[in-house]
Parts: C-alpha cells; structure tokens; sequence
C-alpha cells in the first residue's frame, strides 16, 4: 500500500503539473480540495482520468467519487479494490 501511496502522489504530481510540490509535501490523509493540496474541479477530472488511464478504473458514482477523492489515502484504498491488472 505504501509504494500505491508514493506512486498515486507521483502520478498527481505530474497530471496536475504541480512543479514546486514533491510527493513528501503532500499529506497522506490531508483533504486533496479545499484546504490541504487545494484542488478544485478540473483538478478532479484530470483525477478521473487518470484513473482510467492508469488503473483501469471507471468512475460512475459521482456521490462516491467525493469519498474517494477525500485524500491519497482513500484513493489508493479504491484503487487497491477496484483497480484491473
């Protein structure tokens, strides 16, 4: 799950060009919007795709969608359930 976690945060990193951010600055159980990385909507689509592209993984629910783009760590946790190798 670790190595999930450190990659997922690479891997928002260079999706949302977030430059002057490395993977330690972003807290594993920080809020990814609003306060802690601050992200907004478009940031959150990219996160969609990314997703897909990456994992394999569709999102159909936006309600749930909220809760799992509530950190890096609920994300991971999706991706760790749901993800297609």
């Amino acid at each position: 799950m670790d190595e999930l976690i450190l990659q997922l945060k690479k891997q928002i990193i260079e999706a949302l060009n977030l430059e002057e951010i490395t993977p330690e600055n972003i807290d594993t159980d920080a809020p990814l919007f609003g306060e802690g990385l601050g992200l907004d909507s478009i940031d959150a689509l990219e996160l969609v795709i990314l997703l897909e592209r990456e994992y394999g993984i569709r999102m159909e629910d936006p309600k749930a969608n909220k809760e799992v783009f509530k950190s890096v760590r609920t994300l991971a946790e999706y991706i760790e359930k749901n993800r297609k190798s």
